[in-house]
């Protein structure tokens, strides 16, 4: 047990109507303050996303996408939001929103290697 780390993670999901308030996962976000780590992983299903809601703009989805990696990357371009620490940034992906791209509540467990453990989550809730 002494090698394992306590990590953090929430599922990003995708509400074409927000309305409707249906929904269906399109990454993860993983956080391990040990290592270090905050990492997040997405991919859209166009097929499924068309078969939610035709209406939506797949390129907007793909930025607003891009602006929550920035943020978790720390990355300038993520603006005020992306400089600020690894559990602030975490904590503001996955605050709750009402908007089209939300996470889920934050789960916790423990593993070995974060980075890992994200690409396991994204495999087993996304694709």
């Amino acid at each position: 047990m002494q090698d394992k780390i306590k990590f953090e993670y929430a599922i990003i999901r995708l509400v074409p109507k927000v309305e409707r308030g249906e929904f269906f996962n399109i990454g993860a976000i993983v956080y391990a303050k040990q290592s270090k780590f905050l990492g997040v992983k997405y991919h859209v299903d166009i097929v499924k996303l068309e078969a939610f809601c035709k209406e939506v703009d797949i390129n907007l989805i793909n930025k607003y996408l891009e602006a929550w990696k920035m943020v978790c990357e720390g990355n300038t371009a993520g603006g005020r939001i992306g400089a600020l620490d690894l559990p602030d940034r975490f904590h503001w992906l996955t605050a709750s929103r009402s908007t089209i791209i939300q996470s889920s509540e934050v789960h916790s467990g423990l593993c070995s290697n974060p980075e890992q453990t994200l690409d396991d989550i994204f495999q087993k809730f996304v694709l």
